[in-house]
Formats: C-alpha cells, structure tokens, sequence
C-alpha cells in the first residue's frame, strides 16, 4: 500500500505533506483499483446502468470514497473526463491524482494539478448504432477513438509510460473476449497495419480472484519517438 512507501510530510505550498514513492506504487494503484471494481459492481445501492460514462462516473465516486477512508490511500483523487496534458482536445475517461499532497514518484513531482497514470474506460461489447467499430476496444476503422490505438498514438498519456484500460463486460466471459480481442490484433498483424506486431497482443495475468475480474497486460510501440508504454487492462463480469 502507499502508506508503506510514504516519507517526509511537510508543508508545500497550500498542500498539506510531500509523499515520496517508488515507481511501483503505481503498479500497487492499479491492484487497488483492480480489487475495488468488484466491490463497485456489488454494492447494493448502486444503479444498474449501461453507459460508459454513467459507469465510469459511478465507479470514480466509488474510488473517491474508498480512498478517502483507507489509510495509505487517501492522498489520492480520482476525477473523470479529464483533459489529457499533452494532447489538447482530448481527453481521459478516469484519472487518478494526489489529493492534499505532493507525491513525488522516480523524482518527478505530481500535484493535483497531474495525473498519475491515464486510463481509459471500453464496453465489451460496445453498443449498437452510430458509426461505431465493433473492435473499438483495439482500434477505430474511421476514427482515433480505439482504445489501444490510441496511447499507441501518443493520443493519450504521451508522458506516460504505464496505463490501463477498465473493460466493463456486459455480454460473454473474459476468455471470449480475450480471444476475441487477441483476433482483431491479430488480423491487424496479419494485414501488415503499420506498428502492429506481436508485441501488441494481451497476456492474461490472473482471472476470477476477486470474482469476476481479470487482469491482463500488454506492451505496445508507439507513435512520435515516444517511448514504449505498458497497459494493464481491468476487466469486470457485469452480468
């Protein structure tokens, strides 16, 4: 947990302490909210809804709530539709960010004002209707709304070198779509789409502990001479 990495806590600015962390701590944020999408989906006050951003927006009131009563936690923030800091015009479905601190992490400094790792929010599978791609999850046929496509892009968290993508499962298991999603990449592979390879595909990391959840990840180049970013990808059984 953050707390175990925390260090000196003195006045900075209007900020209340100065948190110190290893670049692992990030990894640990990503199990932290991995653990939470379950108990999310099962509280029974929450509102059965379908959207991505109803979603999106019940799950950060989830987390806000959470780390606002978890010791090591609660020098974070999670906001929605965030504006992405490299890229104007676009911008990040959920953003975790020092709330009441400053977190340093490998020597960089995060304010409020920063995000600590981008994550995008997909529906498996997406709705029907509009000019929608069936593999948006992976890439848009006639647009840069692809999920993966764009951080290989440099679209979103150009400055990042970790991110993640929460896929809400409202239809099939994880397998299917594990095996669905490794096909569109394959295909694009395949087709020789430039910047697609092998190295693109998902690598399942553990599935049903805590129930319903699967975590995967995946390592992608990418556009622009920006280094290679890694992708953890959340997925939760919603039905």
């Amino acid at each position: 947990m953050l707390a175990d990495f925390s260090g000196s806590f003195i006045q900075s600015g209007a900020l209340s302490r100065d948190v110190h962390l290893p670049k692992s701590s990030l990894y640990e944020l990503l199990d932290f909210i991995g653990d939470e999408l379950p108990r999310w989906r099962d509280r029974s006050e929450r509102k059965e809804l379908a959207s991505e951003p109803e979603l999106t927006a019940q799950l950060c009131s989830h987390l806000n709530s959470v780390a606002r009563h978890s010791f090591g936690w609660d020098c974070l923030q999670f906001r929605t539709e965030v504006p992405d800091e490299n890229q104007r015009g676009r911008k990040i479905d959920l953003a975790p960010s020092p709330c009441g601190a400053t977190v340093w992490i490998e020597g960089r400094r995060h304010t409020d004002f920063d995000t600590l790792l981008p994550i995008e929010c997909k529906r498996l599978p997406i709705p029907p209707g509009g000019n929608r791609d069936e593999r948006e999850y992976v890439i848009h046929r006639h647009a840069s709304t692809g999920g993966i496509q764009r951080f290989k892009a440099g679209h979103h968290g150009a400055g990042h070198e970790l991110g993640a993508i929460i896929g809400y499962i409202q239809e099939g298991t994880a397998a299917a779509w594990e095996n669905r999603i490794s096909g569109w990449i394959g295909e694009l592979i395949e087709a020789l789409q430039p910047g697609w390879s092998e190295r693109d595909m998902l690598h399942l990391l553990r599935h049903a502990d805590p129930p319903g959840l699967a975590v995967l990840h995946s390592s992608h180049t990418r556009e622009k001479d920006l280094r290679d970013i890694e992708l953890r990808h959340l997925w939760i059984r919603m039905n």
